[in-house]
């Protein structure tokens, strides 16, 4: 048993964590405060890794926590940091689908349950700080890293981080990241975002401040610039915005190693901490105050932030104690399952090719290579290793035995493949994307991870598709893969495809549950499946500079008139749903006011299913160019079959507002607004809409 909470005993931090009321736990940090030196203070915001830490870190990315600003004289515990946006790097971690791939279940409650999960794991193993809540927006959906990330869109984005936030947080603190406009990786140390004032607010950070009203305990800067200063040093980001105008109270780290260029313009910028290790801070940062150039009191201002999280975290956790023999349990394991389960995309499905039913299908070919390997996403810094992997083909295996034959072929000579397809009864082609094509650009001599500006599959994994569909009547895709994957080169070849992003440990078993009908899919998309990089937002990974505009994702599709080839929100099912009798509580509102939106769903088809009912708004007259809709809220509803449930979905006057870069504030327009209630983004499915209006205060 491993209860990580402790004992402060008589110490000074012990009087901070033992107060009450805020008022006197201000004080009392006050008076802690006023008993360190400056060094003791400045070691609060630096990390404590040696060089030989750094050189560790290359080999073993976080296979132990990551320390740093303990004080055993005045009994201050130091921040121990995990990362892992998929489940923790620490030893053998539960696995968990990709980000993307939860973002894709629509099921917040499910990713607190993750949250809390992780949360947990973190604390059985020494860390009482987790740094995998990542909330970019991939504007491109070349990004290497929207793996990590749960979509596209600032709704979606914002319900989904404070849903992890929250479970995480009854065990550990949580920090956002990376804050902000960094969805280039292969830039990402050098490239400076220009965006405007508005696209900022409304695009970029509507989502972080959600999470700060949700009580995130921290926030990591990002290492790219926006508008000529580094995130690190970007004092409009971090003081203007994050700690003055949203009220933050947490502190704020650094990304590692490179993330504080300059220690001065860090600290004086709202920078707090300084990881994994003492570069720009520590020493050289008692010389800048003792010179003058950093006021104390801007120190003063980040060791309060800090002392006042380790205080407010010291007093959260399980009373019964964190047991190390939970960690990837089969509890846990069943939690991955169920999330891959809800998270897998149907998006073909012609002439009924799924599901696989042993009653006709007595022979099923498996083929391509990634059928039989461990593939569950990037291997920089949210690698997880956990103790196992279900593979699909050990999935689908486990699936049929005993009903009908599977046979194998890794797919490396298509002629071959081409046979054991044509001799089956129906065709699992698994193909997709790998670490390799993918993730965390760390060097490129190795050339692993990085953006994609090639969105298709790899030219063999396509000629491999194409023979196979020559063959069988009913082949079906299974695709594995962290973002967009064009499709245009042959999906029209074939019968059914089936999206499994990076499925986690327990991926194998999901695929084979959805291919075999015995989990209806449910998974919606969270990103647009364009038809080729062509309809997408200007992409240069190697960038030095570039603009960051207004419209990307649907937004853009909808702008432009363009088809993509799936839409956001888009997802198939075996049975089928039908939406009607939208209503709204009010016809009009004032500012501040809010509109209950209800719609009746109907599951019209023979088995039970999760629809994602999707809630947009469009705008009518408005003084501004405006989306010609966007997400405003969703929920996850169960039917029975036949069974009909009305599902009701809060619409607040404030989450409608535009910001008026010149008042320098959020306008809620009195125009009217237009609600469309349906299963995805795409126009022809949101039949139902209504309007009302916001009019006076």
């Amino acid at each position: 048993m491993n209860d990580s909470r402790g004992s402060t005993g008589t110490t000074a931090f012990a009087a901070v964590v033992g107060t009450e009321g805020e008022t006197e736990r201000e004080d009392r940090i006050k008076e802690l405060l006023s008993k360190m030196t400056l060094r003791e203070k400045v070691d609060q915001m630096s990390g404590d890794e040696s060089w030989f830490g750094l050189a560790d870190m290359l080999f073993q990315y976080n296979h132990r926590p990551f320390y740093a600003g303990e004080n055993k004289r005045l009994g201050v515990p130091p921040i121990k940091f995990t990362d892992g946006p998929r489940g923790l790097c620490l030893d053998h971690s539960t696995c968990f689908p990709v980000a993307m791939a939860r973002g894709a279940t629509w099921d917040t409650e499910l990713q607190e349950r993750v949250g809390d999960t992780i949360g947990y794991e973190a604390r059985a193993q020494g860390a009482n700080y987790y740094g995998g809540v990542c909330i970019n927006v991939p504007r491109h959906p070349g990004w290497g890293r929207s793996q990590e990330t749960y979509g596209d869109d600032p709704c979606h984005l914002g319900a989904m981080a404070v849903a992890m936030i929250k479970g995480v947080q009854k065990h550990v603190m949580a920090c956002a990241k990376h804050f902000a406009c960094n969805s280039i990786e292969e830039a990402r140390f050098f490239v400076d975002v220009k965006v405007d004032e508005r696209t900022l607010r409304e695009i970029y950070l509507r989502h972080f401040e959600k999470c700060v009203q949700a009580g995130v305990a921290s926030v990591m800067s990002a290492y790219n610039k926006v508008n000529g200063y580094y995130c690190g040093h970007n004092r409009h980001l971090l003081r203007d915005i994050l700690k003055e105008e949203w009220g933050f109270d947490g502190f704020v780290m650094s990304d590692f190693i490179w993330g504080v260029r300059d220690g001065v313009a860090g600290v004086n910028g709202g920078l707090d901490i300084e990881m994994p290790s003492s570069w720009r801070y520590g020493r050289r940062l008692r010389k800048a105050v003792e010179r003058g150039d950093v006021n104390e009191e801007v120190i003063d201002e980040a060791v309060t932030r800090i002392l006042g999280q380790k205080a407010r975290f010291a007093r959260i956790g399980d009373p019964a104690g964190y047991d190390r023999e939970k960690v990837a349990s089969n509890e846990h394991a069943f939690l991955a399952l169920e999330v891959a389960q809800k998270g897998i995309v149907l998006l073909k499905n012609d002439e009924n090719a799924l599901p696989l039913s042993v009653e006709n299908v007595g022979k099923i070919a498996v083929i391509g290579e990634l059928a039989d390997k461990a593939n569950i996403g990037d291997r920089g810094s949210s690698r997880v290793n956990p103790p196992y992997v279900v593979t699909p083909l050990h999935g689908i295996r486990d699936k049929a035995a005993g009903k009908a034959e599977v046979v194998y072929d890794s797919g490396k000579n298509p002629a071959s493949a081409r046979r054991v397809a044509g001799d089956a009864d129906a065709v699992i082609v698994v193909a997709g994307l790998t670490y390799k094509e993918e993730g965390e650009h760390l060097s490129s001599v190795t050339r692993v991870g990085g953006d994609r500006e090639d969105l298709n599959l790899p030219e063999a994994q396509e000629s491999l598709i194409k023979a196979v569909a020559e063959a069988t009547d009913r082949c079906i895709v299974v695709l594995e893969g962290g973002s967009a994957i064009t499709m245009e080169a042959w999906k029209d070849e074939v019968e059914a495809i089936v999206m499994a992003w990076y499925p986690g440990m327990e991926g194998g078993h999901a695929v084979a549950d959805v291919l075999f009908g015995d989990i209806n899919p449910s998974g919606k998309l969270p990103i647009t499946f364009p038809e080729s990089a062509d309809q997408l937002p200007f992409f240069d990974k190697k960038a030095n500079s570039i603009d960051y505009g207004y419209y990307h994702g649907y937004r853009l599709f909808d702008k432009e008139g363009i088809e993509p080839a799936f839409p956001f929100g888009f997802g198939l099912s075996y049975t089928e749903y039908r939406y009607s009798n939208l209503r709204l509580s009010e016809k009009q509102i004032g500012k501040g006011g809010k509109v209950e939106v209800e719609v009746d769903v109907t599951n019209t088809g023979e088995i039970e299913g999760h629809e994602i009912v999707q809630l947009y708004v469009g705008y009518n007259g408005s003084k501004v160019d405006r989306p010609a809709k966007e997400l405003k809220g969703f929920a996850r509803l169960h039917l029975e079959p036949g069974e009909t449930k009305t599902q009701s979905i809060e619409l607040n006057a404030e989450d409608l507002a535009f910001y008026n870069v010149d008042a320098g504030a959020w306008e809620e327009e009195e125009i009217e607004y237009v609600v469309y209630a349906g299963p995805s983004s795409r126009q022809e499915d949101l039949q139902l809409s209504d309007t009302f209006r916001v009019s006076g205060p």
